[in-house]
Order: structure tokens, then C-alpha cells, then sequence
């Protein structure tokens, strides 16, 4: 009877199992709350580490962006910066005893190139232009268009506003916004946050509706690490590190491929001054060089931090060569804006500034805006606050 009993339970427990082993999620609310925004924008961390020794954070803020956390009772680590944050969105990981990670109890994270952030937003000011608002909002979709150039399908993220969905033939001015090197058609969005952006700019009226392009910028590459055929294979990793991606002159010259694509495809306006070109850091390059070699087709031109530094880069290649006397042929040809950013502390700034230089030379009309801080997407995302609210008007 025993054995009956024994066998009986057993069999319970077996088949209890799987169900066990397929749930892997917790539902209980943690009792640790990180990050905390307080009152006066100042930001508290804790992390339940009973068994460390040590537990720092390190986050992308101005002031202490690496900290030592303390420990309190029941192993409860805490540390809150010593002054108030400006508005923005941050990200941050953790390092328990030299071993980085997420926060845990926090689920909201980003990937920049092939690390993940835990994220959190403090309001009052750029920071509520990131946050999602009650105010209509737009469509961001994935879509492909096949290249030519490199015979392959590409995948492009593409913004449009609310009203386009009135679908009442209106017809829209373009922003072609291009990433940095790391990044795929996915960083601006998920980044940038440039759907937040432009529907809350958009519901205050400072911007005129407009469609955003971000394509990939990985000229080898279909699409995002992972939305590939290669899948996994293909790993997040820095443009130039892709062997046949960067500084060979095809993206750029194959540009057009994409303006046809889009103008085929959305209700856009297909004149030169309904077209904007931008981008950050590899993004910045390509800007210039795209803009340089088709001069015809953009009538507002944004360098956000762009990766300017020319050494190494082959001058005898047609996307790149003349530099001088393309500039000389934008002028000609006239545009409304050529917007350049850059903060002070990016390695990118002098040569930032050898640019406008160059143009300063041809009397060249641009504007600089020089802002603080490094190569970070606190200040891209800035850049398009502001370019954005230049645009189309």
C-alpha cells in the first residue's frame, strides 16, 4: 500500500514538471524599487546584493556617472546622486563585484551597438519630448526595398505622422535621419526615440508633419543584427568592423535607391526642399557625402557630431574625391539649411570645425552649434530636437 502511495505521489510530482519548468517568469512585485526619481529630480539606486562586496553604478549623466553604492539593511545597496539630473533619458547598468549587469527589477532597457541598458526618464524639460504623451500619435513600421547596388532586399524604419493616416492625398516633406557606426535602421528609433519626439513636437505645433527615413547605414547588411538570414550569427559590432561596410562610397552613392523607394511608396513631395538629409556620427559622413555628390536633392542638411575625421579614408574614390569644389558645386546649387552640431568634449569637434572651416573658405552659409558634453545620444537627441523645429518651414 505504500508503494502504491509512493508511486502515486511521485507521478503527481512528475507531471507537475513540465508546467514548472515552463514558467520561468515571477509575478510578485519586487520589494527593492530602482530607479527612484525624487521630488527634486535627484535619482535613487538600490539593488538587494546580500553576498557582495562591492556594487557600483555607472550611468551616462554629467555629474558621478560611476558611484559607489552602500550597503544597508538586509543587503539592500543604495546610493542617490548628489544633485538633481537635467531632463533626459539615462541609461545605466549595474557592477556587483566586477560583474557588470542590469538593473533587475527594472525592465526597461535599450541596446546601444551590442550592450544593454537598464533606462528611466526625468521630466521637466528634453526629457518630456522623449517620454510617450496623451497626444495622437504616429506609426513607426519595417519595411524593405531592394538595392541595386549591392543586389540585396534592405530593411529601412519609417515614421508617419497622425495625420497621414487620413489617408486625404496630402503629401509630405521627407527627413532622411541616418545612425552612427554600431548602429542599424532600429537605433533612431529606439535611441533617438524619434516617434516620441516628433508627435509630441508635433501636438505643441513646433514642427511641420513630416516623414522620417532611417535606413541602415551597414551597406553589406539587410537588416538589424538578428533580422538577418545570418540570425544570431551576425552580431551587434561597430561599422567598420563589418568587412566591405564602410568609407567604400557605395551607401552614399546608392543613396538615390532610397529616395526612389520612398517616393514611390508614401504620399511624399519629391522636390529638393521638401527633402532633409541627417545624421549622427558615421550618419554625420555619410550626410556629408550623400549631400556632396547630390547636391540636386536636399535642401536641408544636418551633421549631428558628424565622424568627419578623413585619415585613412581613400580620397581617389568618386563619393569622396574633390571635396573643395563639391562644396563649391552645394553652393551653387543653394540649399536652405546646413546645420552642424558638435559637443565640446567629442573627439569629433575639431574636425567638426575643420569643416565649416572649408565652407568659411567658399563663404559658404551654415550654422554651429556647440554644445557640451561628448559623443553621446543625450546631445543627438537634442540635435533633433532642435534641427527638427528648423525644417520646412
Amino acid at each position: 500500500m505504500k508503494t502504491k502511495r509512493l508511486f502515486a505521489a511521485l507521478a503527481f510530482s512528475l507531471a507537475l514538471l513540465p508546467v514548472a519548468a515552463q514558467q520561468n517568469v515571477g509575478f510578485r512585485a519586487a520589494r527593492v524599487q530602482s530607479p527612484v526619481v525624487n521630488a527634486d529630480n535627484t535619482v535613487t539606486f538600490r539593488i538587494s546584493a546580500p553576498k557582495a562586496r562591492t556594487v557600483m553604478v555607472m550611468g551616462d549623466w554629467e555629474n558621478e556617472p560611476r558611484a559607489s553604492l552602500k550597503e544597508g539593511q538586509d543587503g539592500v545597496w543604495e546610493y542617490t546622486t548628489p544633485k538633481p539630473l537635467p531632463s533626459e533619458m539615462y541609461t545605466y547598468r549595474f557592477m556587483v563585484d566586477n560583474v557588470m549587469m542590469l538593473d533587475p527589477v527594472n525592465a526597461f532597457t535599450r541596446r546601444d551597438v551590442g550592450n544593454v541598458f537598464s533606462t528611466f526618464y526625468v521630466g521637466g524639460g528634453n526629457g518630456d519630448y522623449y517620454k510617450v504623451r496623451d497626444v495622437p500619435h504616429g506609426n513607426v513600421t519595417q519595411t524593405y526595398y531592394h538595392s541595386d547596388a549591392v543586389g540585396q532586399d534592405r530593411r529601412m524604419t519609417v515614421y508617419t505622422p497622425a495625420c497621414y493616416n487620413k489617408n486625404d492625398g496630402k503629401k509630405y516633406p521627407v527627413l532622411y535621419l541616418l545612425h552612427g557606426s554600431g548602429g542599424d535602421e532600429t537605433a533612431w528609433p529606439e535611441l533617438g526615440l524619434v516617434a516620441h519626439v516628433m508627435d509630441n513636437l508635433l501636438a505643441e505645433g513646433k514642427i511641420e508633419p513630416m516623414i522620417v527615413v532611417m535606413p541602415n547605414g551597414n551597406i553589406v547588411k539587410t537588416a538589424a543584427p538578428g533580422e538577418t538570414s545570418e540570425n544570431h550569427d551576425y552580431k551587434p559590432m561597430m561599422s567598420n568592423q563589418i568587412e566591405g561596410n564602410y568609407k567604400n562610397g557605395i551607401y552614399e552613392t546608392a543613396f538615390p535607391e532610397i529616395i526612389s523607394f520612398v517616393e514611390k511608396n508614401y504620399r511624399v513631395k519629391a522636390d529638393k526642399n521638401s527633402r532633409a538629409i541627417a545624421g549622427l556620427s558615421m550618419g554625420g559622413f555619410h550626410t556629408l557625402f550623400t549631400s556632396l555628390n547630390y547636391p540636386e536633392k536636399f535642401g536641408y542638411i544636418g551633421l549631428f557630431s558628424a565622424g568627419l575625421n578623413l585619415t585613412g579614408l581613400d580620397m581617389t574614390l568618386p563619393a569622396y574625391n574633390d571635396i573643395d569644389g563639391k562644396l563649391a558645386n552645394l553652393k551653387k546649387k543653394g540649399y536652405k539649411l546646413f546645420w552642424v552640431a558638435c559637443g565640446n568634449a567629442d573627439g569629433l569637434f575639431q574636425a567638426n570645425k575643420d569643416l565649416c572651416k572649408r565652407m568659411d573658405n567658399q563663404d559658404m552659409k551654415y550654422e554651429f552649434v556647440e554644445t557640451s558634453r561628448g559623443h553621446i545620444w543625450a546631445n543627438w537627441r537634442q540635435y533633433l530636437l532642435t534641427f527638427s523645429q528648423r525644417l520646412f518651414k
